[in-house]
């Protein structure tokens, strides 16, 4: 079963729009959303999870509609959104209480040794956290009821690399069960270069693509070149350059280069900057 079917959706506002978006994300997989601020990541995990209204379209979450079933998917589904919100009065061990009293399958112990293992102080106040910390006491309740899909929006922010690392083994460790996945929006792209089966790349509300993370090197890859150079070949084949006086850089479709002519590889931030900024 997919996880997460996201089919034709859509969302106005009055200075953004987002248009016609489409995606699977299978069980067992990671996917990564990534864009610039204000790209439409944010306004998407809205929307799957029922807190704004859609102009149009479906989600179905683990086969379920989001909007009909949303009370009975609430315990299969782990969240945690830029700001996370608990009561600024509660520690720890008070989390902890008022979480079993909301979801039948908390975790009681698993909650503790998940703050004991991202250092999660026990009777320090959640207003006195750093951003980084109500992050991880923020992850740690996301995966204490033990949901099938876990949804992180810029989960991996303000937090050092060593924790983000630890919150990474986390998310791997969740999906070797073939029913759990992982939805997870991120601004640092190495994290999820590291950990995602699937990225999804948006750009002013539009999906400019979405595949297999390891099928991306097969499909794009980097040349350095003049200029005259690039302008011989298929406007097609070119992704996006970047200019100086010492020549091109430009990302590429493998497939549409001529025969003989050699691209090397190009990470995922590259590519995506070059999707934004070097358009031709």
């Amino acid at each position: 079963m997919n996880a997460l079917e996201i089919r034709d959706l859509s969302k106005s506002y009055k200075d953004f729009s987002l248009e016609h978006l489409n995606l699977t994300l299978p069980g067992g997989c990671i996917m990564g959303l990534v864009g610039e601020n204000g790209a439409g990541k944010s306004t998407t995990i809205k929307l799957i999870l029922n807190m704004i209204h859609r102009d149009g379209g479906s989600i179905s979450i683990l086969g379920r509609d989001n909007v009909t079933e949303m009370q009975s998917l609430k315990e299969e589904i782990g969240v945690v959104l830029d700001e996370v919100g608990m009561p600024e009065c509660l520690n720890r061990k008070q989390v902890n209480r008022i979480m079993a009293l909301s979801f039948k399958n908390w975790d009681a112990e698993y909650f503790e040794r998940l703050c004991d293992k991202l250092g999660v102080p026990n009777q320090k106040k959640f207003g006195e956290y750093s951003k980084g910390m109500k992050m991880k006491i923020g992850i740690a309740a996301a995966m204490s009821h033990h949901p099938k899909l876990l949804i992180l929006d810029e989960a991996t922010s303000g937090l050092d690399p060593v924790v983000r690392d630890d919150v990474l083994d986390l998310l791997n460790d969740f999906t070797r069960d073939e029913d759990h996945a992982v939805l997870v929006s991120s601004h640092i792209v190495s994290d999820l270069e590291k950990i995602c089966d699937y990225i999804a790349f948006m750009h002013q509300g539009r999906l400019v693509l979405c595949e297999e993370k390891d099928r991306l090197s097969e499909l794009y890859g980097l040349i350095r070149c003049t200029k005259a150079q690039l302008d011989e070949l298929d406007a097609h084949a070119v992704i996006g350059k970047r200019q100086s006086p010492y020549g091109v850089e430009a990302v590429v479709r493998r497939d549409a280069l001529p025969a003989g002519m050699e691209a090397g590889p190009v990470d995922l931030e590259e590519l995506f900057v070059m999707m934004v900024r070097g358009r031709v």
